[in-house]
């Protein structure tokens, strides 16, 4: 069940700041594809949030995350006294804290479907990980089709193309934007820098996701993004 009411020590803090007060650790936006999912639903549910970016790879990295988590990686929230690691569960925890926001679906069968999805993306997909790795500055067009990419690439298209059937051809994948989207954002990144081919249907739902002032904004900033990460900035022959 969705909790009703803030939690106390965000609600002291919204009062004491007139903000939400919440720290959004991420790391670089061009790279960063875990970073993303929730800088985008904080952004898209207009939830005002401090960002603080951790350039990755680079010497101190590593300690500068752990002033913020022990689990060594981003992104991670903190508000108030509470600290939230993981992407999925920072977007479980804000739609506790904001339910008149409608982070997820409001129905009940579409709001499971949708947790499932991003379950789905969150524990699997490790062979469009592995294959072709976000960066949005970059691009990659034919590269990374290795027999799991290829098979992740059409078990994501069966999954947007139900959805869509559900909510509706000019819609996102619930109807309105929702955390689903924003957790597939990153897959609609991979797409667009390895050039994969969609069906009509699903290019205008890529384009749609992409011209979301959220979504671009993210976008917006990667591409003024100084730093390299010489592993993910060329692709091996």
């Amino acid at each position: 069940m969705q909790s009703t009411e803030l939690d106390p020590t965000l609600s002291q803090t919204l009062d004491a700041a007139g903000k939400a007060g919440i720290k959004l650790v991420i790391g670089n936006k061009n790279y960063s594809s875990w970073s993303m999912r929730p800088w985008v639903a904080m952004t898209a549910f207009g939830i005002p949030f401090e960002e603080v970016r951790i350039a990755l790879g680079k010497p101190e990295t590593s300690s500068m995350i752990a002033q913020h988590s022990s689990a060594g990686r981003v992104p991670v929230l903190v508000a108030g006294q509470t600290t939230v690691w993981d992407s999925l569960a920072i977007c479980e925890y804000l739609a506790e804290q904001f339910p008149d926001k409608g982070l997820w679906p409001h129905d009940a069968e579409a709001r499971a479907i949708a947790r499932s999805i991003c379950a789905e993306m969150h524990s699997g997909f490790t062979g469009l990980r592995n294959a072709m790795w976000m960066n949005i500055r970059a691009s990659f067009p034919g590269k990374g089709r290795t027999p799991d990419s290829q098979a992740d690439i059409a078990r994501i298209c069966e999954i947007w193309e139900d959805c869509l059937a559900r909510s509706g051809p000019h819609h996102f994948l619930f109807g309105d934007f929702s955390i689903a989207d924003a957790y597939y954002a990153p897959v609609v990144m991979r797409f667009r820098t390895y050039g994969v081919w969609l069906p009509p249907a699903l290019q205008a739902y890529v384009d749609r996701v992409v011209a979301h002032p959220a979504v671009a904004k993210w976008i917006d900033g990667a591409l003024k993004e100084t730093e390299r990460l010489e592993k993910y900035d060329s692709y091996p022959d």
